[in-house]
């Protein structure tokens, strides 16, 4: 049984989407977005820490003792437990020179004991063993650049970015974007706790509009609209990833390979002329929108979730969550998490532990996770 989040209501095991079914009954009687209140808040990080990306280990002996991951950057890798208290937190690698980058922990995804880590300072995935004291870096010594053809190339920071982590097809694999461009590449896990580059995929810049013209996504010079929330849907050897100003692609996957892309949601700005400000840094309305876009995420769109058939996306411009049924992308309802704001990331596990993790991105003086338990 899966206890509705919102209503108290139990629903049974042979309804096909529990998580769909918590969601009906507030979304309908809700005037307005729905806000939740969470029921933990883990302490606030500040710089150099920055918290970006939440990653859920259940503990298969004793659901109580699972464990949560987040990423802080520079700050590390660090471990919760489900009450929010910190267990540990273990440190990004040092930079190899002291003219080099260190390493910067961007995002985080679970696959059975282990911890999988995209380290943007140095374009490399990390490999964590987890159990209920928190985590331990195994990585490989050996571990090469996943992008970047040498060192220096890693320290021009067009490095690894968000990442994946799943089953598929009998394989182990780990799908992780390059930052500030469109590439993505999938990875297949070695025994020695390294991941081998197997295949990549750019996804586009450029769009045909529906009214025939063509429309470059707004960037600074230099810099592609890159991905960063990703997620494996294990069921269907699919990956979801989101485009941050464009939207969210539905692509197949193998283990040895990418599927053709479908985009399958675009950011409410899609289409619409920007031009970017070297002032501000910044890209600006450049003409009306001509209202090609789609009507549920606010740029950027972020990070990416499975919750049984539903998939959860975090709508970072406006800090809200956009719930989707997965098989044909129909919006169910959107949400907000109390005090939470222009959140990066986001995990959720249903069954006995019942979890909602989520970045929450403009505390006072930091960054932390908030919990909801339902």
């Amino acid at each position: 049984m899966v206890q509705s989040l919102y209503t108290g209501v139990s629903y049974g095991p042979t309804m096909s989407s529990p998580l769909a079914l918590a969601l009906v009954p507030l979304f309908l009687a809700a005037p307005a977005t729905p806000v939740i209140t969470p029921t933990v808040i883990t302490q606030t990080f500040e710089e150099p820490a920055d918290a970006d990306d939440p990653a859920i280990w259940v503990n298969p002996r004793n659901t109580e003792r699972s464990v949560v991951l987040g990423t802080l950057k520079e700050g590390g890798l660090a471990a919760f437990d489900l009450n929010g208290r910190t267990i540990g937190v273990y440190p990004a690698p040092l930079p190899p020179t002291p003219d080099a980058k260190p390493g910067r922990y961007n995002n985080v995804d679970v696959l059975g004991n282990r911890a999988f880590v995209s380290d943007r300072g140095r374009d490399r995935i990390r490999v964590f063993q987890v159990d209920e004291r928190g985590a331990k870096d195994v990585t490989n010594p050996a571990a090469k650049p996943v992008f970047s053809k040498t060192e220096q190339e890693v320290d021009e920071q067009h490095n690894v970015y968000g990442l994946a982590a799943g089953h598929v097809n009998g394989k182990d694999v780990v799908v992780t974007s390059r930052r500030n461009e469109t590439s993505i590449a999938l990875l297949q896990v070695t025994n020695d706790n390294d991941t081998k580059k197997v295949s990549t995929l750019d996804l586009p810049s450029t769009f045909t509009l529906p009214n025939g013209k063509q429309w470059t996504v707004c960037g600074e010079p230099g810099e592609g609209p890159q991905v960063e929330g990703m997620v494996i849907d294990e069921r269907t050897n699919t990956l979801y990833a989101a485009q941050e100003d464009v939207g969210i692609w539905r692509i197949p996957l193998r283990a040895n390979g990418f599927g053709k892309p479908q985009l399958v949601d675009k950011v409410r700005t899609w289409g619409a002329p920007q031009k970017y400000n070297p002032d501000t840094e910044e890209c600006e309305a450049d003409g009306p929108n001509p209202g090609f876009g789609g009507k549920w995420l606010e740029a950027d769109a972020e990070g990416l979730t499975i919750a049984d058939d539903v998939l959860l996306a975090s709508s970072q411009g406006d800090s809200r969550f956009v719930a989707y049924r997965k098989a044909n992308m129909k919006p169910l309802e959107d949400f907000k998490v109390k005090d939470v704001e222009h959140s990066d990331g986001a995990d959720i596990v249903l069954g006995k532990l019942n979890l909602l993790v989520v970045h929450d991105g403009e505390r006072p003086n930091g960054t932390g996770f908030a919990f909801v338990r339902f």
